[in-house]
């Protein structure tokens, strides 16, 4: 049974709730910091010498909001030490191969003998089973599986790949976090816990539900670059401008795309809306009135109109666009510009309450506000639990 505390004013609405994270590197530590943003208690157990690939812990934004503490999990006492956590957490995440926690002694069965109403979330890229859950991985390979890769980009051109967004974040952190969400309602209604199995392949191929929809019913072309919201479509894409800077077009209604037209200057071109025969001589005097003037040029055109049209941002230029500083979309935080947590909600506020949490640098506060004690003195870098 769990011994969290009540919810703490204006700390979001998951405030009370106690996660356990044993440190990863990627999808793992964005669904925890989701959480933590949403309020909740989280608890990162980092490993000696950090994970690979790590960035510097005090740049390492997905760790804000977050505690840490320090545990060797091979060492004898490691297991125990966990487990420790474990039976007074709401929520674990893991993000090890398939087998590693049960080989560790950390594994659900373990966790759930001490704490059966643990939401035990297991994050992988391939999955708990299935030929290649026991293979290496990284997100450009999950997606490309999928058929999701296979459609970003140019027909005449590689794929390209879509930074870590689409794989890691999407199709793995992201439902990640809803499943674990789902399984404590459903924790809390029973009291019982289980193991949500995450894989990247299967939430990345969850996202391509609507496309797969559109292929059935012959609205949709198995090739990239071919259909309407693929770049295909004249209407919907990214054009250069005099600069070298690009503006997006997403004017795919009529009156959205007759406003885009005439504010182009191209009205003559009203009727090849529905005519694909005509797509090429579109997109060829898109891109020619594109080239006319600069990015900040077009941007002052299509300011305060529907066409659907906006200048393509770079990550240092996003904060200081006018309505993403108008809602408060990034913010600034111990000297580091982040996107602020996301979404929002009218009665419990969400903040990021604390920069990024460095290793083994919260074990006194852990050890009070969880209920264990603290290693003894002459080695404060980690906790040790008294067998719960």
């Amino acid at each position: 049974m769990t011994t969290a505390g009540p919810p703490t004013p204006g700390a979001g609405p998951l405030s009370g709730v106690r996660v356990l994270e044993l440190a990863g590197i990627g999808p793992g530590p964005f669904a925890a910091m989701l959480l933590a943003d949403l309020g909740a208690d989280v608890v990162r157990v980092d490993r000696p010498g950090g994970p690979g690939l790590a960035v510097d812990p005090a740049y390492d934004v997905t760790n804000r909001n977050k505690r840490s503490v320090v545990i060797d999990l091979k060492a004898p006492d490691g297991p125990a030490r966990v487990l420790g956590l474990a039976e007074r957490a709401d929520i674990l995440v893991e993000g090890y191969r398939p087998g590693v926690a049960e080989r560790l002694g950390i594994g659900p069965e373990d966790c759930h003998a001490r704490n059966p109403r643990l939401v035990y979330g297991r994050m992988t890229g391939w999955g708990q089973d299935g030929p290649l859950a026991q293979r290496a991985g990284h997100d450009v390979a999950y997606i490309a599986l999928t058929g999701t890769l296979g459609m970003i980009g140019r027909p005449d051109e590689p794929p390209a790949v879509p930074a870590n967004l689409l794989g890691d974040y999407a199709g793995g952190s992201l439902y990640l976090v809803v499943g674990v969400l789902a399984a404590l309602h459903h924790a809390r209604t029973t009291g019982a816990g289980q193991v949500v199995d995450a894989a990247i392949v299967d939430g990345t191929a969850h996202l391509s539900a609507m496309i797969h929809g559109m292929l059935a019913a012959g609205g949709w072309q198995d090739r990239r670059g071919a259909n309407l919201l693929d770049g295909g479509c004249p209407y919907y894409g990214t054009y250069e401008t005099a600069d070298g800077g690009y503006m997006a077009v997403g004017a795919l209604e009529a009156k959205f795309y007759e406003e885009f037209l005439h504010l182009l200057a191209l009205d003559d071109l009203a009727p090849a809306h529905k005519d694909w025969t005509r797509w090429g001589e579109l997109r060829e005097r898109i891109a020619t009135a594109f080239k006319s003037r600069t990015r900040a040029e077009w941007t002052a055109v299509f300011e305060g109109t529907d066409a659907c049209v906006a200048p393509v941002l770079s990550l240092g230029e996003a904060p200081h666009h006018p309505h993403l500083a108008a809602r408060g979309t990034f913010t600034d935080h111990g000297g580091i510009t982040q996107p602020a947590p996301a979404p929002r909600f009218s009665a419990t506020p969400t903040a990021v309450r604390t920069g990024p949490a460095r290793p083994g640098a919260d074990t006194d506060t852990v050890a009070r506000d969880w209920g264990i004690p603290a290693r003894p003195a002459g080695d404060p870098d980690d906790l040790v639990t008294d067998g719960g």
